[in-house]
């Protein structure tokens, strides 16, 4: 046994069952020990290290489980950054194991060489050099329970000379030797009487309370329901929470923000408590604003608390035990009237957005295209999503099911984490079908490539649905439109448009199945064919670039912005002005008649 066979034994005590990677001659050694492990540790591989990166985070979002990638020296290394600021950034536990220099060459500019110490040093929790067999137990033990406890990124670094040295698998008991252990239980952590009492008394007082509920809270549903029906409180949720409350009760008003929903909107306005739990959403601006509501926040991590708004009370412990503690202390709301009132804007809303979906451009309209996806979604369901008006839509227009699960680059908002992220979900649990939203800048950045990886595994899967929808409109959609609301800048078409291609056709010629939609009347008769193919499906839509998602509120500011950009000249003047003013009049007819 070398230390490579010893290392992935090691992960295989840890209780991991697959890893993430792409080979190089800089963890040689280590590729040569998963030939010998044979199937108690896989080896999937991907086709770039950013991706394996990507989907070790979403393994970890999936499961609850630490994700686990591996990357070869120098350029392997340095490919693995951004799938791991993802996991930094949306607190997410991720093991990364990466080759380096001989220790005989390193310190002479060898090839390859790169000081990964410094490099991984921001991202990490914990970063160490594997200096002999003997310290590989140690390393990594501590990676693997710093990165499960503090839900963080960790690095391993492998020299290429000791991935092949003699193991060291019992340690002699002896001086300037470290005999650690496998296991990690995640403790139960609750706020102290005193401090759950303060919260109780806040919003026992309070008539309108709302709540904001992100991903911390996943393993909490029952316990946010419970507390919010005592409350007769209104439920938003954070992007990355979104699958953790159901969207088909009459108080839950789904996200938040730019993205979100206007009840969502109206209700943090309107509020004079607001409970955030397991929760760090970003934007303050559409929070309540200063003084105008009580603030209360549950969170694991103390780092996290009082940081976006002013809290009274901040309880530092486990979502669902908090809540579960704080329950008995709460009196039951008898201002029904807050929860009627949302229940209306609710309605109202959802009526409205329906509308908006059956606006006509001279392409299908993309909300459309979601309104008929959330219809057909199985009870079970995974959905990924991207950075683009692909989560945009996802955001206010699937609604998610107890049971379903979602998630995304919350914190770094990366470009190309849905295919990826869908992928480990397939891999996660193969029996669940998966959807992938993404647009067609993401696509070609790297969703293109990762086709390859799924027509290599699919035929393993035991449901072979795993749906790749692209909204083809030839345009980096969500960067014009900010450039038009937020800067009043014209749309420019040197950085914007994309190259045309048939991503339907691309998939039939890798073996998946392709579906091209043109179309308006043919979007639900796709779907149903994407959700009743026996194996991938890349759904090709090509969707109108010219409609926008609008805000919750429109402000003066990108009111002014919007129309000086068009005034400069944007090319696609015309379009915009057309489907901008269909979106308003919907919104202005009762019950969401057609404009």
């Amino acid at each position: 046994m070398n230390a490579s066979d010893y290392l992935l034994e090691r992960l295989v005590e840890w209780g991991f069952h697959r890893i993430y990677g792409y080979p190089g001659d800089g963890i040689n050694g280590i590729m040569g020990a998963f030939d010998r492990i044979g199937d108690e540790l896989r080896f999937i591989q991907v086709r770039h290290e950013e991706m394996a990166a990507f989907m070790a985070c979403a393994h970890a979002k999936f499961t609850g489980e630490v994700g686990i990638c591996l990357a070869t020296s120098g350029p392997g290394a340095i490919h693995l950054l951004n799938g791991l600021y993802d996991a930094k950034l949306d607190h997410t536990p991720v093991v990364a194991i990466v080759g380096q220099a001989a220790t005989t060459a390193l310190g002479g500019s060898y090839q390859q060489e790169v000081d990964l110490q410094v490099l991984f040093q921001d991202v990490t929790e914990y970063v160490y050099t594997v200096s002999s067999p003997a310290a590989m137990r140690h390393v990594i033990d501590r990676a693997v329970r710093t990165a499960a406890a503090f839900r963080a990124v960790t690095c391993v670094i492998v020299p290429k000379d000791v991935q092949e040295m003699k193991a060291v698998p019992k340690l002699p008991h002896k001086h300037n030797l470290i005999p650690s252990s496998v296991g990690y239980s995640k403790p139960i952590v609750v706020p102290e009487p005193a401090d759950l009492q303060r919260a109780a008394d806040i919003l026992n007082a309070s008539k309108r309370v709302a709540m904001l509920v992100g991903q911390g809270a996943a393993g909490a549903t029952d316990e946010v329901l419970a507390v919010a029906d005592r409350l007769g409180a209104g439920v938003a949720k954070a992007l990355l929470g979104k699958y953790v409350v159901p969207d088909d009760l009459p108080y839950v008003t789904g996200t938040l923000g730019l993205l979100g929903t206007r009840p969502s909107s109206d209700m943090m306005n309107e509020c004079d408590a607001l409970l955030m739990v397991g929760t760090c959403y970003p934007y303050s601006e559409f929070l309540p604003k200063e003084g105008h509501a009580r603030g209360i926040q549950i969170d694991i991590d103390a780092r996290n608390v009082g940081l976006r708004f002013p809290t009274e009370v901040n309880l530092i412990g486990d979502s669902a035990h908090t809540l579960r503690a704080l329950l008995p202390l709460l009196e039951p709301n008898k201002h029904a009237s807050w929860r009627q009132k949302i229940a209306k804007n609710l309605e109202d809303w959802y009526a409205d957005e329906e509308g908006r979906s059956l606006v006509t451009g001279e392409k299908i309209n993309p909300q459309r295209v979601f309104w008929e996806l959330s219809e057909r979604l199985p009870s079970d369901a995974i959905v990924t999503g991207d950075a683009g008006t692909a989560t945009n839509w996802f955001a206010r227009n699937i609604r998610m099911q107890r049971g379903m699960k979602s998630s995304l680059s919350g914190g770094l908002a990366t470009m190309g984490s849905a295919v990826p992220y869908a992928i480990a979900a397939k891999f996660a649990f193969p029996e669940r079908v998966v959807v992938a939203c993404t647009g067609d800048g993401a696509m070609q950045m790297n969703g293109m490539a990762e086709m390859l990886t799924v027509a290599k595994y699919w035929e393993e899967w035991s449901d072979p649905r795993l749906i790749f929808l692209v909204l083809n409109n030839a345009d980096l959609n969500q960067v014009t439109w900010e450039m038009r609301i937020e800067g009043g800048n014209p749309k420019y078409e040197a950085s914007q448009n994309l190259p045309h291609f048939n991503y339907a056709e691309y998939a039939d010629q890798i073996g998946l199945h392709g579906i091209r939609l043109e179309k308006t009347e043919e979007i639900g008769r796709a779907w149903d064919r994407a959700l009743a193919s026996n194996r991938p499906v890349v759904l090709d839509a090509v969707v109108d670039a010219d409609i926008a998602q609008l805000p919750p509120h429109i402000t003066f500011e990108q009111a002014h912005n919007l129309f000086s950009s068009l005034v400069k000249g944007d090319p696609n003047r015309s379009g915009v002005i057309k489907e901008s003013i269909k979106e308003v009049l919907v919104g202005l007819m009762p019950n969401g008649s057609d404009a």
